[in-house]
């Protein structure tokens, strides 16, 4: 096993030892990289060749100076006595949504193309002063905004490593396949409708978006500035654990930064599931989406391959001694994606605001009369569909004649699927849940441009994830099995507010339980020469 392949606690654990030192395990991820990545994103690609095809391409940007530098210093530490951090000398990718300072920080959009900011977002900088070693940035879709990573400026655009004719998923879609392919141990990313959590079930990664708060937002480009969070993409359960240990906690330059102490994520591994109360809901077992002709709200239930995973793990969990509770009702849950539609484009609109051409960003070189036009075509040429459907959208639905019928309709549905959340998770309550088990995605991995330019379908992919981020609420996706294909299938495991630590003993009691399945030994397909 090369060491890019160990879990970062595992390669962490060497390296404290001076059995491998920081420079070495860089290496290692650096040679995979050019074995499976191809060449970066940019700007102007070219013709895409079958090379490319084959190829993970979940860099934008691959700052191996930087890297070796920080390998180095972790090593110098080590070696007059010091301790780097309990991230010491593992290498990991920040997606492009985070500012670092000095180097590219482009939210995969042209008009960010050349931005260098002056300081770090602060879970990027928390995971190297616990002496991770910064890789570079990842892909995205553009401004975040796309569930399957395809709508990103900078091309060619990241593939699933499992099959590389399939989308790895948005937006942190980079995120989970540079750690399923073995280019870094770990991977932030952010997910705002389950941006994290969908790529990680495409990819057969762990993925965790935490409760609103829990990560400092400080440095993140922002698109929904209200559900938007940041959080980690690994291997294993305990990575994530560690990897959030890490980032969470309170930051005096973030005010929607909780002031709430970080408990022991690890320590609560090993605590096993007896006495847990984990529930099963129908409505999450089924797609609800509208007639485009009629409106009419259609159901479509999901195969048997999606659900099958769900109830092996809940058979699991109960010879653990969980308690499975069946039929809890979330019914509000369908309504998650029309909200998020309403909710996510006022807000991006706003967000998108500030990207004018005059402090920072792309300017366009053509001649204008004044300033009003440079402002036109400075965003005509720097943002793509995505961007400029946010914005159109967004102006429309909180314009005052409009806000009544849409935006404040959409913050009142919201605030029901809180109260579905605050139902079902009360300890005094009919249900008295510590957590609820799902499906991830109705589907596995899409082949690339299956969906991409439908915004309607590419945004249902997100309807089993997207009611955590309304209700601020935190979840998890690990890996659950193989659709006949040999693509990964996603579970996921949703908690109330802060109880990211029940969540991981959940999901590592699964992870224990499922370890000697033959899909576990399963590898992507560009690390098994397919």
């Amino acid at each position: 096993m090369e060491l890019c392949d160990l879990s970062a606690i595992e390669l962490a654990g060497l390296v404290h030892q001076r059995q491998v030192s920081a420079v070495e395990a860089l290496q290692s991820a650096l040679d995979r990289i050019a074995a499976v990545d191809g060449r970066p994103g940019t700007l102007e690609p070219g013709e895409l060749t079958p090379e490319d095809e084959r190829k993970v391409h979940a860099f934008i940007t691959l700052t191996e100076s930087e890297a070796r530098r920080q390998a180095e210093e972790v090593d110098r530490r080590l070696a007059a006595g010091e301790d780097p951090g309990p991230l010491a000398g593992v290498p990991f990718t920040v997606k492009d949504i985070f500012v670092t300072r000095g180097i590219p920080s482009t939210a995969a959009s042209r008009i960010l193309a050349n931005f260098r900011p002056p300081y770090t977002a602060t879970p990027v900088q928390r995971l190297q002063d616990a002496g991770g070693v910064m890789l570079g940035k990842v892909n995205l879709d553009e401004f975040t905004f796309g569930s399957s990573n395809e709508s990103s400026a900078f091309r060619p655009t990241p593939r699933n490593p499992w099959d590389p004719s399939r989308v790895p998923g948005g937006s942190s879609g980079a995120s989970a396949a540079a750690v399923a392919a073995g280019e870094g141990a770990l991977s932030i990313g952010t997910d705002t409708a389950g941006s994290i959590r969908q790529p990680a079930a495409f990819c057969g990664v762990v993925g965790v978006k935490p409760t609103y708060g829990r990560v400092s937002r400080y440095g993140l480009i922002a698109f929904a500035s209200s559900i938007d969070c940041p959080g980690p993409v690994a291997r294993s359960v305990s990575d994530a654990a560690q990897m959030l240990q890490v980032m969470a906690g309170p930051d005096r330059r973030d005010s929607t930064a909780a002031n709430v102490p970080v408990p022991d994520y690890l320590g609560a591994l090993s605590r096993g599931v007896k006495g847990l109360r984990i529930g099963l809901s129908p409505d999450y077992f089924r797609i609800t989406y509208p007639d485009p002709s009629t409106g009419e709200l259609l159901e479509q239930p999901f195969p048997a391959e999606i659900q099958g995973p769900v109830e092996r793990a809940a058979h699991l969990l109960a010879g653990m001694g969980a308690e499975i509770i069946p039929d809890v009702p979330m019914p509000n849950t369908r309504y998650g994606v029309p909200v998020y539609f309403v909710i996510s484009r006022v807000e991006a609109a706003s967000n998108l605001h500030r990207y004018d051409g005059v402090k920072y960003g792309w300017r366009t070189r053509q001649k204008t009369a004044d300033l009003s036009e440079m402002y036109r075509k400075t965003r005509a040429e720097g943002f793509g569909l995505q961007p400029k459907l946010r914005i159109l959208m967004g102006m429309y639905v909180s314009a005052a004649q409009y806000s009544e019928q849409y935006y404040n309709r959409a913050l009142k549905v919201r605030s029901m699927i809180r109260q579905d959340f605050d139902r079902v998770f009360d300890p005094q309550g009919a249900y008295r849940l510590d957590a609820l088990l799902t499906p991830t995605t109705p589907t596995t991995a899409f082949p690339m441009q299956a969906v991409y330019g439908n915004s309607v379908l590419m945004q249902y992919a997100d309807q089993l994830t997207v009611p955590a981020n309304h209700a601020g609420v935190p979840g998890i996706s690990i890996p659950g099995g193989l659709d006949r294909e040999g693509l990964p299938i996603g579970i996921q495991l949703l908690g109330p507010d802060f109880s990211e630590a029940t969540l991981f003993r959940i999901a590592r009691a699964f992870e224990q339980a499922t370890e000697g399945d033959p899909w576990r030994q399963a590898q992507p397909r560009v690390l098994a020469g397919g």
